[in-house]
């Protein structure tokens, strides 16, 4: 319980430090200029959302392995 509440409270700490992300190259930054504002802010939007999924999949296969390692010690 004590981890959750950790864990939870630095969540809750970053979220009063977030700031705009620009996660656009060299290449995209001028095409999303070429577009115009509202295109270039779903452009960025889906350049994080590509970004991102690596580090759930990653998060969700060691999470399952963690918990499923923890059974197999508790049963041994």
């Amino acid at each position: 319980m004590k981890k959750l509440f950790l864990i939870l409270f630095f969540f809750l700490l970053a979220g009063f430090f977030i700031q705009t992300v620009n996660a656009q190259c060299s290449l995209c930054t001028k095409t999303a200029q070429q577009l115009g504002e509202k295109p270039a802010q779903g452009l960025n939007s889906g350049i994080l959302y590509l970004m991102f999924m690596p580090f759930i999949l990653v998060g969700f296969i060691g999470y399952r392995w963690w918990k499923n390692n923890k059974e197999f010690e508790a049963n041994s």
